[in-house]
């Protein structure tokens, strides 16, 4: 790579996605000083903002699975002469077409959808040598021939909130960090096979209040709040006050913001998953039809909590044997259990 290498990326379309894609942009300028841009969605901005080796993000004006030929051309041709080289991380054949268009001279990512042509620096992906998704990425930046990057060597996603931006998503919502904050993220879009459910969340935060005298955030979309209300109501009427129901009432700016200033944090394998876990947050991550072993959340305060049962993962949005063990009958002491671990650590 040239001295002041224009790097252009082309990012994913998913919060926990793109989270791990900073593992990228940090052995980019690892390996020494370039100016990094990245083409996502306009949502992705409160994240990109908040990785220090991006540049600008630049918006991609398109929804899923939209094609919009004339458009993407239109766009590549505006980035002509820009950009030394691309890093397409999607592995869709339209998502290569904008720097093709924009003529970059080394366009990099993996095969994916026969991209040969568009792609440049084709790299056909060994899912066996590279079983986790920050080692593709990162091994992107790497020789074709060189050998996976070990997790340990990689740079975890770290995304930094500044004390203004925090102060202002405090008063916004007028919440108090002081009494000491747990964070709950019970949502998932993927579906409800992800999803642990809103009576474990409750015992959680019911022990959290009593046995800390802390409080509650709960976070999500506003297709969560009916989940972050269930929460709420299960608790004894006198814990109640203590919980604050953020979800569908914040943006992810406002979310990303809040979530560093918690104590602790409880997901389900999500987006917010990944945030808590790239801002440093300890985090109990609970997973059920899903696995750790692909795309787990990165960081030194990190519990994974799973019951392993012989019918999971499925991967599937609905359990198809209808029960949903795999998370019903994970019982909230073990992620209790978690958190207290993670204080001592913490302490």
């Amino acid at each position: 790579m040239s001295e002041s290498q224009r790097i252009l990326v082309v990012g994913p379309s998913w919060v926990g996605d793109m989270v791990m894609a900073q593992t990228l942009f940090a052995e980019l300028q690892r390996q020494q000083d370039c100016a990094i841009d990245v083409l996502a969605p306009a949502w992705c901005r409160p994240l990109l903002s908040r990785m220090p080796e991006v540049r600008a993000p630049l918006d991609l004006p398109f929804d899923h699975g939209d094609l919009k030929l004339a458009a993407r051309r239109t766009l590549g041709r505006s980035l002509r002469g820009r950009y030394d080289q691309c890093f397409v991380l999607p592995n869709s054949l339209k998502s290569a077409l904008v720097p093709f268009w924009a003529r970059v001279p080394v366009r990099t990512g993996w095969r994916g959808e026969m991209r040969y042509g568009l792609l440049n620096d084709v790299r056909v992906l060994d899912k066996q040598r590279h079983p986790l998704m920050v080692q593709r990425f990162v091994a992107l930046a790497l020789p074709a021939e060189a050998s996976p990057p070990p997790l340990e060597t990689i740079t975890p996603p770290h995304l930094v909130v500044s004390e203004d931006s925090l102060e202002q998503a405090l008063r916004a919502h007028g919440l108090n960090p002081d009494v000491p904050v747990l964070g709950l993220c019970p949502g998932a879009e993927f579906g409800p096979a992800k999803r642990w459910p809103e009576y474990h969340y409750a015992e959680v935060a019911r022990d959290w209040i009593s046995t800390r005298g802390g409080q509650v955030w709960i976070f999500g979309s506003g297709k969560d709040l009916p989940v972050a209300e269930a929460i709420r109501d299960a608790l004894p009427g006198a814990q109640r006050s203590s919980v604050q129901l953020l979800a569908g009432n914040t943006s992810l700016e406002q979310a990303v913001d809040l979530l560093s200033a918690t104590d602790a944090v409880v997901s389900n394998d999500s987006g917010l998953m990944h945030i808590a876990a790239a801002l440093g947050r300890p985090l109990v991550a609970v997973y059920g039809s899903t696995s750790p072993d692909f795309t787990p959340p990165l960081g030194s305060a990190v519990r994974v909590v799973r019951l392993g049962l012989d019918c999971s993962p499925c991967f599937q949005r609905e359990c198809p044997l209808g029960h949903l063990n795999c998370l019903r009958q994970l019982e909230p002491a073990r992620v209790i259990s978690a958190l207290q671990d993670l204080a001592v650590k913490e302490d």
